[in-house]
């Protein structure tokens, strides 16, 4: 019989991974958490029933899941198979799910790592932002074997509205990609639209709510276009983690002989607006790029 889960270890508690802990510890689990900044460690244990330690091996002694929720491929390693990494603390029989957004090779890597220690591995990244962390309905798309995703399905779904095998290890950060991808066209239309209805003397305002009841309708379109058109870019997953993640788009499609033109264009335009210095802008500041350019 399958040792049901009821101890948890977090590692990383960035804008995503702090209430995602969140959700689980007032679910009622044990809740084991660290994260590299000592201080957003102790204020979450100040704000949620759990315990902060000082290592990623410490905090998965004992867990039956250790959840990770970092920022790259090599800060998943550091977290997980380094000296102090999670897996040198856990037991066999336990699970390890990588929430990071990173490479499939990296999830095959954690697979394989695992599998040595007796240890399940689900790769697992999350879409809809800090907003679906918060309210508890991020989309997750996994990999791995039915048997390890079954036992973490349901502890995802506290702070998941939808959870989904893809195939095996890699297939969420496959899956992940091809998010990312649509999302990237996605923006970069609404940026142009709204940019073209500008020029055009049109209420911008008016036009979202006449077109977004039709094809062109999308969850930016419904999420971001008030703060595009005040021209605030305050309010999400930002620019410099977007260029991140569309490099590893990229890079993936190189090696399946994929082409992605579209994709390779807005990556540039979020360069600009690097150089703009919005790195820590939203990804709707596709807009401002464009505001900038046409006055020049």
């Amino acid at each position: 019989m399958q040792q049901q889960i009821s101890t948890v270890a977090f590692i990383g508690l960035g804008v995503m991974g702090y209430p995602m802990a969140g959700h689980l510890a007032r679910a009622g689990l044990t809740v084991r958490v660290y994260n590299r900044s000592e201080a957003k460690a102790r204020a979450w244990v100040e704000e949620y029933d759990g315990s902060h330690h000082a290592t990623p091996r410490e905090a998965a002694q004992g867990a039956d899941l250790v959840l990770v929720c970092v920022g790259n491929d090599d800060d998943v390693r550091q977290v997980t198979v380094g000296e102090q990494g999670a897996l040198s603390g856990m037991d066999a029989g336990s699970l390890l799910v990588d929430h990071t957004t990173a490479s499939a090779d990296l999830a095959e890597e954690l697979d394989g790592a695992c599998r040595a220690k007796g240890i399940g591995f689900i790769d697992a990244p999350v879409s809809g932002g800090q907003q679906g962390a918060e309210n508890g309905a991020l989309t997750i798309m996994c990999g791995g074997t039915e048997a390890n995703f079954t036992r973490v399905k349901a502890t995802l779904g506290h702070y998941a509205r939808a959870v989904t095998l893809m195939g095996p290890a890699g297939s969420g950060q496959l899956t992940k990609m091809v998010n990312q991808i649509c999302i990237a066209g996605l923006v970069q239309g609404l940026a142009e639209g709204l940019h073209f209805a500008e020029q055009a003397g049109l209420d911008q305002q008016r036009v979202i709510e006449v077109i977004s009841k039709g094809a062109a309708g999308s969850w930016q379109m419904e999420n971001r276009h008030k703060t595009m058109i005040a021209d605030e870019y305050e309010h999400g997953f930002a620019v410099d983690w977007m260029r991140k993640d569309l490099g590893i788009c990229l890079e993936q499609a190189r090696r399946l002989q994929a082409r992605l033109p579209v994709t390779a264009l807005v990556d540039q335009f979020y360069a600009d607006v690097q150089v703009m210095g919005g790195g820590r802008w939203d990804t709707s500041s596709l807009l401002r790029r464009l505001r900038e350019f046409g006055r020049s």
